[in-house]
This record gives structure tokens, sequence and C-alpha cells, in this order.
């Protein structure tokens, strides 16, 4: 029999080829959703330099704590040191936190506050170490000379890019088949790349860590950005401390403390309660018990996208990258991925030495978190 060059099968050579039954979709069974990248959004501006900064500034404090072990009288006790006298002048009321009794300040030398008790006449109460004290205001002098100014510096923040990367090659027998579920085997392996380095971004922003030293990298030093836990300090609460709520599980009260604490200490509006699927599934079943379903209902909702307390209304988000023992709480305006200027992703064509055709994914990008009192975040939850 003559070569025709046509596949056959077993079928002869007189009849078509018999096509085969592959569906023309691909399926991707990898996880690549980006749900907190997606919620932030595109930033309005782009990093210009590897190290990318910002300046964050605060009010004056209006807030102390007594540091004094040898208050000898509690409730008439007049002089006592507090951890930062410099945040007192003569003329300020003050008052201890969860007390009724107020206090005038009458002076003040380096950290030692002397004070009228009883002020206004409230009644004296004990006085320990430790207790919170409130600066009310001040009251100023009739006609007198301007006070001493007192200003807050202003603080450099910054964080460093991070070169994310991935190569893509294709021979040319590759590029000239025609391939099922797809025209361009090329477009099709940017297309998967860039998947996973997107992807990868969200995990790096959630979880990255900075180096120790060397943070601006070299060609022997990779850089490396600080991510969101990595990054937050102020209102960080693990399972178990003291003050707060007691449980290993997630439930509402832990959450209003986190965002009470921040509402207390920060002008942050919390609008993203960031979990993994365990506990997205504790905050579903916190609101199961208050729901109502008629005899005439047959679709059972047991979700919670959006969460409104008295410290404001946060969006839900789950992403399988955040750890499972930890709530991230976010001030979404003071949170930015940006890329250095002319780094976002793009893919690069290189030269070729032999038979195929390749080329480089590349994007540089940091994370910007501002303020750090503005956010919180919740560790050591059980996840089992």
């Amino acid at each position: 029999m003559a070569f025709t060059g046509k596949a056959t099968y077993s079928a002869g050579a007189l009849l078509p080829e018999i096509a085969e039954d592959v569906s023309d979709v691909i399926g991707i069974v990898s996880p690549y959703e980006t749900p907190l990248l997606d919620a932030l959004g595109d930033p309005l501006r782009a990093a210009t330099s590897t190290h990318h900064e910002w300046l964050e500034d605060e009010l004056l404090a209006n807030k102390d704590a007594v540091s004094d072990a040898s208050i000898s009288s509690p409730s008439t006790e007049t002089t006592f040191d507090v951890e930062n006298g410099n945040r007192f002048r003569a003329g300020d009321q003050v008052q201890v936190e969860g007390a009724m009794e107020l206090m005038f300040v009458v002076s003040v030398s380096g950290d030692a506050v002397t004070v009228i008790r009883g002020y206004g006449s409230t009644t004296p109460e004990a006085l320990a170490d430790g207790s919170i004290l409130n600066i009310l205001g001040n009251a100023a002098l009739e006609g007198s000379d301007r006070p001493t100014a007192r200003f807050t510096n202003r603080i450099r923040k910054g964080n460093y890019t991070q070169i994310l990367t991935s190569a893509v090659e294709v021979s040319g027998t590759d590029l000239a088949a025609s391939q099922l579920g797809l025209s361009d085997e090329m477009d099709y392996q940017k297309q998967e790349r860039l998947r996973e380095m997107i992807r990868d971004l969200e995990n790096t922003v959630i979880n990255g860590a900075g180096p120790i030293s060397d943070h601006q990298g070299s060609d022997s030093v990779r850089r490396t950005m600080s991510g969101i836990v990595q990054s937050l300090s102020a209102n960080t609460f693990e399972v178990g401390d003291s003050e707060f709520p007691s449980g290993d599980d997630l439930d509402e009260t832990k959450i209003n403390y986190v965002l009470r604490r921040i509402w207390e200490n920060s002008n942050g509006n919390v609008d993203l309660i960031v979990v993994g699927g365990y506990q997205k599934r504790k905050l579903n079943s916190m609101m199961t018990a208050l729901r109502g379903y008629s005899p005439r209902d047959t679709v059972y909702s047991d979700l919670v996208s959006i969460y409104e307390s008295d410290f404001g209304v946060c969006k839900i988000i789950a992403t399988r990258w955040m750890p499972q023992d930890t709530v991230l709480m976010l001030d979404s305006s003071r949170v930015n991925v940006l890329p250095l200027a002319g780094r976002s992703f793009h893919f690069k064509p290189l030269s070729s030495s032999g038979d195929y055709e390749c080329g480089e994914l590349i994007g540089e990008y940091t994370l910007e978190l501002k303020n750090d009192a503005a956010h919180g975040l919740i560790r050591g939850l059980t996840t089992a």
C-alpha cells in the first residue's frame, strides 16, 4: 500500500480520520484567585525606588500611665511619677480610666506630676502603679502668654520591592503543532505563569518578610518585601493574652474587642476582615442561631459577607493564603500594593539559541502599609 501520510487508525486509507472526543476547554484545578488584591484594587501611583517610603504622623498623646511603685497613700497622694511627663502641662484635667475622680495638674517636673485630688467636688479614688490616665484638656489662664510649643515628629516608614519572575519556553514543534483547547501555546504558557505570579504576590503581601540585614539586596542577596502579618504590632493580640477575651475559638466578642481597641487608639476605619477557610466558617457560624426560616424556604444559607458593628462596616474576605489561626482587620484606604514604575507584570522576549522560543515574565512590587495602629491582628485561634 502506498504511503498517503494520512492517519487512518484501523478504518482504512479511504475513510476520513476519526477525531478524538476532547473538550476544547482546559480545566485548571489549582487555586489562583487573589481576593485580597482584588479588594484593595489597583494603586493610584507606582513606587519610584526599590525602597518605597512614606511619612506618618500622629496627634499629641492624651493618654499616659502612672509609673510609681512607691505610692504610699493611694487616695490622697498628690505627687506621683508617670511614664511620659512631657505629655502633661499645668492646667490639665486628668482622670484615671474607669474612675469618677478628676485631678487638676498644678505642676510638672520631669516625670513627676503634682495634682489637686478630687477636683470639682469629685470623690478621690485609689491611685495605683500602672493606672491609665486620660488627659481631658488644658485650661489656660486669661491673658497669659502662649504655652511652650509642642509637636510630634513625622516618622519615615518604608518597604522594599520584590522581584517576581517566571520563565517561559516553548519548542518550535509545539508552536507549529495544532493544540487541543488553545490556539497559541506561547500565549497559554504566559497566562499560566502570570496566574502563578499573581497568586504568589498575594501570598507574599500577606505573609512575606524582609531580611534581617542587607535589605537592599544585590546580585547575590535577594530583596524581599515585608508582608502585612509581619509588619503589624500595635494591635496584635494572641489567644491567651491577659486582657484578650478568653477561649480559643473565634467569636464576636474577640472581633469587637479588636475593633474597639483600633477605634480607641486611632482614627482608622477598618473595612476588611481577612480570614482563611476555617475562620470564615467560624464567622458564618456566629450568625447561624440568629437566622430564621419560613416553611416555604427551600435554600439554606449560612454565609456572612459583611459584618456591621458599632466600629464600622467590614467586608469579610476569605483567602487561601491566610494562616488558618489568624484574622486580619484592615483599613483598606491605608494599604496599597504598588509596582515599581515601569515594572508591573510584563513579558520580556529573550533570544533563543536553539529550536525554541523563550522569554521571562517579570514584575516588581512592594507593600505600602500605613499607620500600624489603624489595623488589627488576632493569632493563635484554634483550627480544628
